[in-house]
């Protein structure tokens, strides 16, 4: 006990002691006042006075008694025993795994808990072992059952394999509405009991989920792994978010929860379990367990639940400028790619993201003013062209190529705005390209090695020229190369969507656009679009073009 606190109690008791002798004095004085015509009205009186101070006396008292307390006073009338303080006390950190509490989080810092079935696992084994890294991932798979033989040997490729406790007992005590469920949240626990040194994080996920891990290690940096904290995403389902909660994070895309905070679940994740039954979602129970902690969830943008259908490349082309964690439901959506399946689909974006993963997905916009096209580039996924220049504000929101995760009557239906595919419209209608190649390898420009992305044209678009004044035809474009620095861009920078020290190169073969060289140079100016010494002032990456 501090010598502050000591003080304060000292006063405390001196204050109580004065009350408690005015109450006394005041009690002596109204038993001696001899009956009269006014006796009654000062009874009144006095008895108010003694019901007052007596009040005050209980809430100093109250005062008094919790703020010796560990708990905070919120958590007062709880009818939970195990319920500890947000942050916790110096010696239990004390007692976790980390060894450096100060050194920045790496890929070791994180343990991977990925919940899956034997059943499902024969098509959803690809998704998984797109992002696993070998010696490098730490992390378990969670089946339900043992493998069967066609399943094995278990392959070095896969995470290891792990066996789901048998919950059987909790279940059957509870009477759970949703045993399926109750083995998900369960796997906290079993991940946990694992043992791993030095871990800082623990993110939970479903086997039909892509998990981009470097942006994970970034993100998560940014968060104190000592305290506890609760991390994930919301639906793009505006219902899901309704009917569950915007309180918790959606667990098929993944969520992230700090070690002190697992460590604390776990020491009553069973009694947690046993006192929802009624829930039928293993994303809701795990928020309640949370909840019991008084931790919040903090929201990614970059967490993907992909609560939708049909081909999304209309979302996937206008990712905001954050970090992409994760996807997930990718059996619930057409493949990425329309010329692939869905496995070929996701190990061809995990080509762009095995060589910068900063980058993935993020749009950039710019324009070209001699041919009044807008570009929309969303990095290792596809690129745009518009016959017109569109504002910003309009192209970052997405097209509506994909479908409700549920057909209601009503809007709203997601959780972002969107735009209705133009499909009559020459002048709001996109060329679409599709990522198709990547090569770092190139020669250096300004002294920085280059990655560039080569997109193709996915079909012709079958619409007219834009008959604005100026527009020209981008029909004989078949593909677009991006130019970026072979460097991480920096973190997150507020919603700016300029990209430093990046170019963009335009080039058609056989075709006279008066450019010195046949080359387009366009580059990063403020903002500013006018052509100077021919040169097209422009932003964010390079692009070119060829026929």
């Amino acid at each position: 006990m501090s010598a502050k606190q000591s003080q304060d109690i000292q006063i405390t008791h001196l204050v109580l002691q004065h009350i408690v002798s005015a109450i006394l004095t005041m009690q002596s004085s109204t038993t001696s006042i001899k009956l009269s015509r006014f006796s009654l009205d000062n009874f009144a009186v006095n008895l108010c006075k003694i019901l007052g101070i007596s009040g005050l006396v209980l809430y100093l008292a109250y005062l008094f008694f919790f703020s010796q307390s560990s708990c905070p006073s919120s958590q007062f009338f709880t009818p939970f025993q195990h319920i500890r303080p947000v942050s916790p006390p110096s010696q239990q950190l004390n007692n976790l795994t980390h060894t450096n509490h100060s050194s920045p989080t790496n890929l070791n810092h994180l343990v991977f808990g990925i919940v899956g079935s034997v059943n499902a696992w024969r098509h959803r084994k690809a998704y998984t072992e797109s992002w696993w890294r070998p010696n490098a991932t730490r992390g378990y798979l969670f089946l339900d059952t043992h493998p069967t033989d066609d399943l094995l040997p278990w392959p070095p490729s896969s995470p290891p394999l792990r066996v789901s406790n048998d919950i059987s007992k909790i279940v059957e005590e509870s009477k759970h509405v949703a045993p399926i469920m109750v083995r998900m949240v369960h796997a906290i626990l079993e991940v946990f009991r694992e043992g791993d040194e030095g871990v800082r994080w623990y993110v939970m996920g479903d086997d039909d989920s892509l998990f981009f891990v470097d942006n994970w290690v970034d993100v998560l940096e940014k968060y104190d792994h000592t305290k506890y904290v609760y991390i994930g995403g919301h639906s793009e389902f505006f219902m899901s978010n309704i009917w569950f909660s915007f309180d918790q994070g959606f667990g098929g895309a993944g969520f992230a929860l700090s070690y002190p905070l697992v460590a604390a679940m776990v020491k009553d994740l069973e009694g947690c379990l046993r006192r929802y039954p009624y829930l039928n979602s293993a994303d809701l129970i795990t928020q309640y367990c949370v909840d019991e902690l008084g931790v919040p969830l903090s929201a990614e943008r970059g967490i993907h639940q992909i609560d939708l259908h049909g081909d999304i490349s209309g979302f996937l082309s206008s990712h905001p400028q954050s970090p992409m964690l994760s996807l997930h439901h990718f059996d619930q959506i057409e493949p990425i790619f329309p010329t692939m399946n869905r496995s070929q689909s996701v190990n061809h974006l995990m080509k762009a993201a095995k060589t910068d993963q900063s980058r993935m997905l993020q749009q950039t916009i710019c324009y070209q003013k001699q041919t009044n096209w807008s570009f929309s580039i969303s990095w290792g996924y596809s690129a745009h062209i518009y016959e017109k220049v569109l504002p910003r504000s309009v192209l970052k929101r997405p097209l509506e190529t994909f479908l409700p995760w549920l057909d209601l009557k009503h809007r709203p239906y997601y959780m972002f705005n969107t735009r209705w595919p133009p499909f009559v419209d020459s002048c709001e209608a996109p060329h679409v390209f599709f990522f198709e190649s990547i090569d770092s390898s190139i020669d250096s420009f300004e002294g920085h090695n280059q990655i560039v992305l080569t997109y193709v044209r996915s079909k012709p678009r079958g619409l007219p020229t834009c008959s604005l004044s100026g527009s020209r035809s981008a029909d004989s474009i078949s593909k677009v190369r991006v130019f970026s620095l072979a460097t991480k861009l920096p973190k997150e920078n507020g919603g700016n969507d300029d990209v430093e020290n990046g170019r963009l190169v335009m080039e058609e073969d056989g075709g006279n656009d008066d450019v010195e060289d046949g080359r387009l140079v366009m580059e990063e100016d403020g903002g500013n679009n006018d052509v100077r010494d021919g040169r097209s002032m422009m932003e964010d990456y390079g692009v070119e073009a060829s026929r």
